[in-house]
């Protein structure tokens, strides 16, 4: 097969953010953007969700779903609070609100008609959103094909230093709502950069379109209302879901996941622990593990590349989704990258 070209650093136009639509779930509704399917008659066409981490947005899977578009249609949701969705409307940000929501899409997605009507999807999730993707690849194994876990939130009991203070703080009573005043402090170039130097690797690697779009959105969440209260509050529930024990705990629940899975992690990433990738690994029954190194908590991003070969073999492991397209719409079974940028839009989700 061969290899995904490189992926130039100053591309001067990235894939734009896909569109999308606002779809109902668990009594509210979310957003969810859609990239279409780019392959060719003859091959396989199935479909994937994309769910992003803390602090993330949809957009942080742009420029993995182009690379995958000749494989899979895929679906990108933004949380509920978060990016273009609007708060869940019973005003919960624990994690089981988060699986809730993205069972609900799921399902959506999978009775959706067209070419992979009522097929089990392939499920991504980063960080918050990768626990809440192994979490919802447990509980409903009829709706999930394969599971690939990049940087997950894995409950950890011993923090980065840098967050000692915050997470302690975040679970006092009354504390949450003045960390959600000092979350619009700075001006929005300021606190993307920041997000930027604590997610990536190598922030150097952002070309300036996307650190733009990164700053747009940044923009866009401080005229919502809720945009403070959705992240804090969800990392909130994060800390909590950790000190669940037996079923509820995520370890556990890792050994009954019962698709084949991906684990992905950044050897630089700064947020949860690379040494957690092989655990993870070893706890998932069918699991596949790439370490990469040089990249930071978000892969999808910083390595689209890198990561999407490692999508493609497990989906080639797979298999699944019905005859429509032979490969890359290029002729050949790996995307053409020469058009990708390596950051997508939207601020890289946190834990």
């Amino acid at each position: 097969m061969p290899d995904v070209p490189p992926v130039p650093s100053t591309d001067p136009a990235p894939v734009p953010a896909w569109p999308g639509e606002q779809v109902a779930t668990d009594g509210g509704t979310v957003f969810l953007r859609r990239t279409p399917w780019t392959g060719t008659e003859g091959g396989r066409r199935a479909r994937a969700l994309y769910v992003h981490g803390l602090g993330g947005a949809s957009t942080n899977w742009t420029d993995l779903a182009a690379l995958l578009a000749h494989r899979v249609e895929g679906y990108a949701l933004d949380l509920p609070g978060f990016g273009r969705s609007a708060p869940p409307p019973h005003g919960s940000y624990s994690v089981v609100g988060h699986v809730r929501a993205v069972e609900a899409v799921l399902a959506d997605v999978a009775a959706r008609p067209g070419p992979g009507h009522g097929e089990p999807v392939h499920l991504l999730g980063n960080s918050l959103g990768g626990l809440v993707s192994l979490l919802v690849a447990v509980r409903r194994p009829d709706l999930v094909a394969s599971l690939t876990l990049i940087s997950p939130a894995m409950p950890v009991y011993r923090v980065p230093p840098a967050f000692d203070r915050a997470i302690a703080l975040l679970l006092v009573p009354g504390v949450p709502a003045l960390a959600e005043k000092r979350l619009r402090l700075g001006a929005p170039e300021d606190r993307v950069r920041a997000t930027l130097e604590m997610c990536f690797g190598d922030p150097g690697r952002v070309p300036p379109a996307r650190l733009a779009e990164a700053v747009e959105e940044m923009r866009v969440r401080d005229g919502q209302a809720w945009s403070g209260r959705a992240l804090t509050r969800s990392m909130r529930g994060l800390m909590t879901s950790y000190l669940r024990v037996g079923r509820a705990n995520a370890w556990r629940a890792a050994r009954g996941v019962r698709v084949p899975a991906l684990v992905v992690w950044g050897d630089r990433d700064k947020l949860v622990d690379p040494r957690l990738a092989p655990r993870l690994a070893a706890a998932l029954p069918d699991a596949r593990l790439q370490v990469q190194p040089g990249i930071g908590h978000v892969a999808m991003m910083e390595a689209p590349e890198e990561t999407a070969r490692a999508v493609l073999d497990l989906l080639d492991e797979v298999g699944g989704g019905e005859p429509d397209g032979a490969g890359a719409a290029h002729g050949t079974d790996r995307p053409d990258t020469s058009s990708v940028g390596h950051a997508a839009g939207g601020g890289p989700g946190g834990a």
